[in-house]
């Protein structure tokens, strides 16, 4: 079949762990990943000053089917997604029509709850200014997924949270195969 197409948005002071990992990850599994900037440039400088190339402008990406959109977190890079017009109207048609939408750290809250796209349930990174916005949402859970949106928790779990997306993606034994090879 055709290879999974999945989106990584990124933005100025995005968290470079969380970003690089879910696109490590996902190239792993076999999926086709563009990471994309919502700056307007394509050199993004991220959230402890490593400079990344996205692949495409997220201008660029409107027009395509995105099997998965994993928005990685970093303040005030999850702020710069949000206020992205072309990614919200992604997430949107996204999660309408039930597709893996995922978001890590500071993304659930400052991303997803802003455009009222999270589920019952959900986590993210555990500052009291997010856990606030996600009210009785909130679980304590590592990663959660409920329905077609993936949440996750900060960089040292983005990890478990890249190999769910590869696990709702490509199968249980795909996620089991990569995370075997990654030593998790």
């Amino acid at each position: 079949g055709n290879m999974a197409k999945v989106l990584v948005p990124i933005a100025d002071a995005s968290e470079e762990i969380e970003a690089v990992c879910i696109q490590d990850t996902l190239v792993r599994a076999g999926a086709e990943v563009t990471v994309a900037s919502v700056t307007g440039k394509l050199l993004v400088t991220m959230s402890r000053g490593l400079k990344i190339e996205a692949d495409a402008l997220i201008e660029d990406c409107t027009g395509t089917a995105w099997d998965a959109i994993a928005c990685p977190g970093g303040m005030p890079g999850a702020e710069r997604l949000a206020a992205s017009a072309p990614l919200v109207e992604l997430l949107k048609q996204q999660v309408a029509a039930s597709k893996i939408t995922a978001a890590i750290c500071a993304s659930p809250a400052v991303v997803l709850a802003q455009h009222n796209l999270l589920p019952g349930k959900a986590v993210c990174y555990p500052a009291p200014k997010f856990k606030e916005i996600l009210g009785e949402k909130y679980t304590e859970d590592v990663v959660q997924m409920d329905g077609c949106v993936i949440t996750g928790t900060g960089p040292g779990t983005s990890l478990k949270f890249a190999l769910k997306i590869v696990e709702t993606l490509f199968g249980a034994e795909k996620a089991e195969e990569v995370g075997k090879a990654l030593l998790c």
